[in-house]
């Protein structure tokens, strides 16, 4: 970010690169992860403090393996490798590489070095994060040990002369006891680093560059009601006032009362809120249709179509404006501007005439846009929501959906919602699910044949993969006996118990 201090990640596939930029982040540093291609030439152009080489699946003397020039190491730049990054910088710098007679997977002990500069404080005993096939059998010439395990001898190696330090342990997980400690020694003790990064700057210098970006021309947003595109609202109402006009679709598929509280969180701020009821548009396209990847490509299309028709209608704005945030940059694996999919419903069409494309927060994860969410005053309803498809409840119903489903669903998602989210269980997220399955009950003293619904709620850090939430039966019990009371045309209720993989976390 310009003029802030910057520790550059150097990708070689490790599934954590994003955590160790959040963890970097969060120690008050700017940071950008770019592919281990980058070039010697955009390196120095980053002038960055320090660099972190992460982690990987490969073995470093398999051919082809993912590297960088040693050049790098000789830049005069602290350096961090992790994992992969240690084996890296041992054969880059001529140290021995082999596989392990027995791999390390989990969180095991180690022994810090207490004269280490990278862990100080935090040496001796300490539960780490392993995760490795191979291991460091000799350091480079004028490397020291300063970690091991029962079964790596070299857990850690630095060379404070050259600032080049590493582990072959992961401290950017929260499974590893004090790794975010270790990894701000590396940043303040080592880069020296200023701290000059946090979210009420990042949020001076956007409001800044979209001034000078769009003037005094009108932007046009796509508003959606998720995370993203409302702080991105948020953020640029407060930077154009008046000048930003919001598109909010209603394509009917919302859950219990959002399309109300959208409309309530930006009723009192400088913008122009243009509110599409499309919901017969939708219902209409979507008759006989079961297949959920029609759905999906029909909801896409759709959306696009009605985009375009009230884009016309807003007298020619010059800029777009999108709720792109960075981890949408690094898996497109390009830093330059795309129009991105809204919300897995379908791309919004490149063809309207707009000179320009404005993503302020195309700098941030997602937990530094819900940080920058509350400072912009939105509610805590629309900054913590959910993760919610952009097709909404069309795609959790199994089958035709059909206005009377939706009203179910809408009923029986809200109990879900609201009794898990005042218990104490953890669930990172959770829903009901309408099947197309009828079954046979009894209510009072009459027979039915009434819909089965089923409810989801999973525990995961990256929503790559989950686990099923162990709910207690008393909550399981309590929400099954509401829906089937309080919502007519539901009289079974079943729980999910299944992880992904082998499902997903939706149904369709």
């Amino acid at each position: 970010m310009a003029n802030n201090q910057t520790v550059l990640i150097l990708d070689f596939g490790g599934q954590y690169k994003e955590l160790i930029a959040r963890r970097v982040r969060e120690c008050g540093v700017y940071s950008e992860i770019r592919p281990n291609s980058i070039s010697l030439e955009e390196i120095r152009a980053i002038h960055p403090i320090g660099i972190i080489f992460t982690g990987g699946p490969d073995s470093v003397y398999a051919p082809g393996a993912p590297a960088c020039p040693r050049e790098v190491l000789e830049l005069g730049v602290p350096v961090l490798g992790i994992c992969y990054g240690m084996q890296l910088i041992t054969k880059l710098l001529g140290g021995q590489v082999s596989p392990c007679s027995k791999s390390e997977y989990g969180t095991l002990t180690a022994e810090l070095a207490e004269d280490s500069v990278l862990f100080g404080e935090y040496s001796g005993s300490q539960r780490v994060l392993m995760s490795h096939t191979d291991f460091v059998s000799a350091p480079p010439a004028g490397f020291r040990v300063t970690a091991h395990t029962e079964l790596c001898p070299c857990a850690a190696m630095e060379n404070p002369e050259k600032g080049i330090y590493a582990v072959q342990f992961h401290p950017e997980v929260e499974n590893t006891v004090n790794g975010k400690a270790i990894l701000n020694r590396f940043l303040y003790t080592v880069c020296r680093a200023a701290g000059d990064y946090s979210m009420s700057d990042y949020l001076e210098k956007q409001i800044r560059q979209v001034r000078e970006t769009v003037g005094s021309g009108r932007v046009l947003l796509g508003l959606s009601g998720g995370v993203d595109s409302s702080v991105a609202a948020a953020l640029l109402s407060r930077a154009i006032p008046g000048q930003l006009t919001c598109i909010y679709i209603d394509h009917g598929f919302m859950r219990k009362n959002e399309t109300e509280e959208i409309k309530k969180a930006f009723a009192g701020r400088d913008l122009d809120f243009v509110h599409v009821d499309a919901r017969e548009r939708f219902l209409t396209r979507l008759r006989g249709v079961t297949d959920p990847e029609q759905k999906r490509k029909i909801i896409g299309a759709e959306f696009a179509r009605a985009f375009e028709d009230e884009a016309k209608k807003c007298g020619n704005p010059e800029f777009l404006a999108q709720g792109t945030i960075y981890p949408d940059v690094v898996e497109s694996g390009t830093n330059s501007a795309v129009i991105k999919s809204h919300h897995n419903v379908g791309g919004l069409p490149e063809d309207l005439g707009f000179k320009g494309v404005v993503e302020p927060l195309r700098g941030l994860f997602k937990d530094e846009v819900r940080k920058l969410g509350l400072m912009l005053k939105l509610p805590r309803q629309i900054v913590f929501r959910q993760p919610f498809p952009g097709p909404g409840l069309a795609i959790r119903i199994i089958g035709e959906v059909t206005e009377e489903k939706l009203d179910l669903l809408r009923e029986a998602d809200a109990i879900v919602r609201q009794e898990i989210g005042r218990s104490r269980c953890r669930a990172d997220q959770f829903f009901a699910v309408l099947t197309n399955v009828r079954s046979v009950g009894v209510m009072g003293d009459g027979r039915t044949y009434e819909y089965t619904l089923a409810i989801r709620a999973v525990r995961t850090n990256d929503f790559m993969t989950c686990e099923y939430a162990r709910l207690p039966h008393t909550l399981l019990n309590r929400m099954a006996s509401r829906i089937t009371n309080e919502v007519k045309g539901i009289n079974r209720v079943v729980y999910d118990v299944t992880s992904k993989p082998p499902a997903t976390i939706e149904w369709e």
